[in-house]
C-alpha cells in the first residue's frame, strides 16, 4: 500500500512537470532576470529612497555658483594640473608640458580618452580658461598651447583650475545633481558619485560658526567642516554625545600682524623688531608660524632663517635710543594702535599683553575689512599653491597694504616668477624669506585650527 501511494505521487509530479515544466522554467528564468536588473539599477534609484545613506556636510560662508569651496569644486573635475600640499606641480588632464621661448610658451599634451561625466570626450577644444593677454592655440585634438606676453611661472598653478563644460558638469568623482540659492548666494548644494549614484553627499552653507554649531546640535548636518573652534553657548562639542573631532591646521591662511612701514614710529625696522620679538611663542588658535609659507611646501626654509622666538631682553634692547654723533637718538613707543577684524580679538588681547611688557600700551580697535590707516593690522591673507608673493610685498604694487619698500626683495621677486626651474625657485625663495625676515614688515603669527566635527 506505500509502494502504491509512493507511486502516485511520482505519476502526479511527473504529469505536473510535463503540463507546467515551461512555465516553471519560464518563471524560474524570469525571477533571475528581475533579480539582477534591480541588483544592478537599484544604485541609480537607491538615492532617492529616503531612507538611504546619505553624508549632509555643513559649511560656514557666503558662496555664489562661481565662487564654491575649493574642497566641493575638486569633486566636481580637474584642471591641466593639480598641485600637491608640497606645492610641487603634479599632472592634470594634462599627461605631459613643456616650456619655452624662455617661460612664455606652455605646450600642455592631454591624458588620451578622458571624459567629462556627460559622455562628451575632453580635447584641447572644451579646454576654456580664456585667460586675458594669453594667446591660445589647438594644432590638434591633444595639445593646447598658452603664449604668454611675458614669463609667469605661477601659470602651472593658475592652470589647475578645474575645467567644466555648462552646468557644472566636470571630470571628477562626483556630479552636481542640484542646489538651491537664497538670493545670489548657495544655500545647500547636493553631489552625487560619477560612478556610485549611492554615493551622496549634501551641502549646507550656514553664515556664522555658531549657526553651524547649532545646526549640528539639532541634527541638521551630520558633519561640519572648517570650524575655528568648538565651544558653543559655553558647551564644548567634544563632550556632545556620539561625536567625533579632529584638528588639522588650514596651511592656505596665514594669520598675520601688519606694520605700516612708513609710519613715524614704526618706520624703524628696530621698533618692528622689538615689537617682533615681544610676541608669544604659542596662540591658542593655531599653529605657529615664523614664516610666510606652510611647513608643508617645499619651499619652506627654515633651516636657513632666524626666526623671532620670544625675548623680552633683546626687544627692551632694540627700542633703547640708537645714539648718533650730537648724543640724540628716537624715542621707543608707549602707545599703539592695533586695527583688528573681529575674530582675531583673542589674538589681539595676547599681544598687547605681550608689549605691555615693554612698555607699549596697546589700543585695540575693531574694524570689517583691511584698512588704509593704521600703524598696525591684525589680519590674514590667503597662501596660494604657487610660492609667488608678488602683490604683497613688491613696491609698486598696491595690494602691498604695508608700504614696504626693499629693492632686494623687489628683485627677488621678480626673478622667482621669471624662473620655471623648482631648484633655481628655491634658491630664490629662500633668500626671499630671509631678507624679508631680516627687515620685518610684518610678523607672521599662525596658521589657524580647523575643526572637523562628525556624528558617529
Amino acid at each position: 500500500m506505500v509502494v502504491v501511494r509512493k507511486r502516485l505521487i511520482f505519476w502526479l509530479i511527473k504529469a505536473y512537470i510535463k503540463k507546467s515544466g515551461k512555465t516553471m522554467i519560464l518563471s524560474f528564468l524570469l525571477g533571475l532576470i528581475i533579480f539582477f536588473g534591480v541588483l544592478f539599477s537599484s544604485k541609480y534609484f537607491i538615492h532617492l529612497i529616503p531612507f538611504s545613506k546619505k553624508q549632509t556636510i555643513g559649511i560656514v560662508g557666503a558662496y555664489t555658483q562661481d565662487n564654491l569651496p575649493a574642497n566641493i569644486v575638486n569633486k566636481l573635475s580637474l584642471g591641466l594640473t593639480t598641485v600637491s600640499p608640497s606645492g610641487t606641480i603634479q599632472p592634470g588632464l594634462a599627461a605631459t608640458w613643456n616650456i619655452t621661448s624662455d617661460g612664455k610658451i606652455y605646450t600642455f599634451h592631454l591624458k588620451p580618452d578622458q571624459h567629462f561625466n556627460n559622455g562628451t570626450l575632453v580635447t584641447s577644444q572644451t579646454i576654456n580658461y580664456n585667460f586675458s593677454d594669453v594667446s591660445e592655440e589647438r594644432p590638434d585634438n591633444n595639445t593646447i598651447v598658452f603664449k604668454l606676453k611675458n614669463a609667469y611661472a605661477p601659470f602651472l598653478v593658475t592652470v589647475s583650475r578645474p575645467i567644466f563644460e555648462q552646468g557644472l558638469v566636470g571630470v571628477g568623482e562626483y556630479n552636481l545633481s542640484k542646489f538651491q540659492l537664497n538670493g545670489n548666494f548657495m544655500q545647500s548644494l547636493s553631489l552625487i558619485g560619477a560612478h556610485d549614484r549611492q554615493d551622496v553627499i549634501n551641502y549646507e552653507f550656514y553664515p556664522t560658526e555658531e549657526s553651524l554649531k547649532t545646526a549640528f546640535k539639532l541634527g541638521e548636518v551630520t558633519q561640519v567642516d572648517g570650524l575655528t573652534g568648538i565651544v558653543s553657548n559655553d558647551l564644548n562639542l567634544k563632550n556632545f554625545p556620539n561625536t567625533r573631532i579632529t584638528n588639522k591646521g588650514d596651511y592656505t591662511q596665514l594669520i598675520t600682524l601688519f606694520y605700516k612701514n612708513d609710519d613715524p614710529v614704526l618706520s624703524d625696522k628696530r621698533v618692528r623688531l622689538a615689537l617682533t620679538y615681544a610676541l608669544p611663542d604659542k596662540f591658542t588658535q593655531g599653529k605657529r608660524a615664523y614664516l610666510p609659507y606652510p611647513p608643508t611646501s617645499v619651499y619652506y626654509n627654515n633651516d636657513e632663517v632666524d626666526v623671532y622666538k620670544q625675548d623680552f631682553a633683546h626687544a627692551k634692547l632694540l627700542l633703547l635710543p640708537d645714539q648718533n654723533a650730537s648724543g640724540s637718538g628716537e624715542k621707543a613707543p608707549t602707545t599703539l594702535t592695533l586695527k583688528i577684524l573681529p575674530q582675531y580679538r583673542p589674538t589681539a588681547e595676547a599681544i598687547a599683553a605681550a608689549w605691555k611688557n615693554l612698555g607699549i600700551t596697546t589700543k585695540i580697535v575693531e574694524v570689517d575689512t583691511i584698512p588704509y590707516d593704521y600703524q598696525v593690522f591684525l589680519g590674514d591673507f590667503s597662501l596660494p599653491g604657487d610660492p609667488d608673493q608678488y602683490t604683497l610685498w613688491h613696491s609698486d604694487q598696491k595690494d602691498n597694504i604695508t608700504h614696504y619698500k626693499n629693492l632686494r626683495i623687489d628683485k627677488l621677486l621678480e626673478d622667482g616668477r621669471k624662473i620655471d626651474d623648482i631648484k633655481q625657485r628655491k634658491s630664490i625663495y629662500a633668500n626671499f624669506q630671509k631678507y624679508l625676515l631680516e627687515d620685518a614688515p610684518a610678523a607672521f603669527l599662525y596658521f589657524p585650527d580647523m575643526y572637523t566635527i562628525v556624528r558617529k
